[in-house]
């Protein structure tokens, strides 16, 4: 899941998104509203963080010229006013919720998990393809009855993967969805996770190409009773 965090103290800015890396999101960080909105233009979000007070363009502005350019991606929105008349103000124009400073981290990730949840496509919140299966809210992995370890990347790779199903997807394609915006690495980075995601299924019992590599394309997930060479 990919979070973009407009919020203009920097230091502020640095914890919470450390704090949302450590929960396994992948977060990309601006610091005023014009950036923001051409972070979301550029790019497709899960969820937007958004500060109220914000140099060039403020918060209650970006979500209202969000919503009206027909954005439906849940905004959050953060503030140090904690006023009635405020957060009415901030759910008005387009806000689905509205956190106030200073943040309880616990809380925060509720909420967003929440608003994932509710703005999610998918009717189960378990992801699964064959014997596998994987809960983004609890970030467990299992083959059958088999637990499965994975590290950040590993487990934000294989969710990409059943997110798409037998969708091909470009290594340039999960960089952009896995890595943030201040740490691409290169495309070879990819191949080396899903080699290490792929040892992983096998020992736990999958077959050994159930994430197939599509010739000078990208990779996709294999159906559960085919199997084909891996290239």
């Amino acid at each position: 899941m990919r979070i973009l965090l407009v919020e203009d103290d920097v230091r502020l800015a640095e914890t919470l998104a450390e704090a949302l890396t450590d929960q396994r999101y992948v977060v990309d960080v601006v610091h005023d509203g014009e950036a923001g909105w051409s972070q979301v233009k550029a790019l497709n979000y899960d969820l937007l963080l958004l500060d109220v007070m914000l140099p060039e363009l403020d918060g209650v502005s970006l979500c209202h010229r969000l919503r009206s350019h027909n954005y439906k991606l849940p905004i959050l929105m953060l503030t140090a006013c904690d006023t009635l008349s405020d957060e009415i103000n901030g759910l008005d124009v387009g806000a689905d919720d509205y956190v106030v400073k200073p943040v309880d981290l616990q809380k925060l990730f509720a909420r967003i998990r929440a608003l994932l949840r509710r703005g999610s496509v998918i009717s189960s919140p378990i992801l699964e393809w064959g014997d596998l299966r994987l809960n983004p809210s609890t970030y467990e992995v299992s083959y059958g009855q088999t637990p499965i370890h994975l590290t950040p990347k590993e487990f934000g790779l294989l969710e990409l993967l059943l997110r798409n199903g037998r969708r091909v997807l470009s290594r340039s394609v999960m960089i952009e969805h896995v890595w943030s915006l201040e740490s691409p690495p290169e495309e070879h980075a990819v191949k080396v996770h899903i080699r290490s995601l792929r040892q992983k299924l096998k020992a736990a019992g999958a077959f050994e190409d159930l994430i197939e590599t599509v010739h000078s394309m990208g990779y996709r997930l294999n159906q559960p009773d085919y199997q084909t060479n891996v290239v």
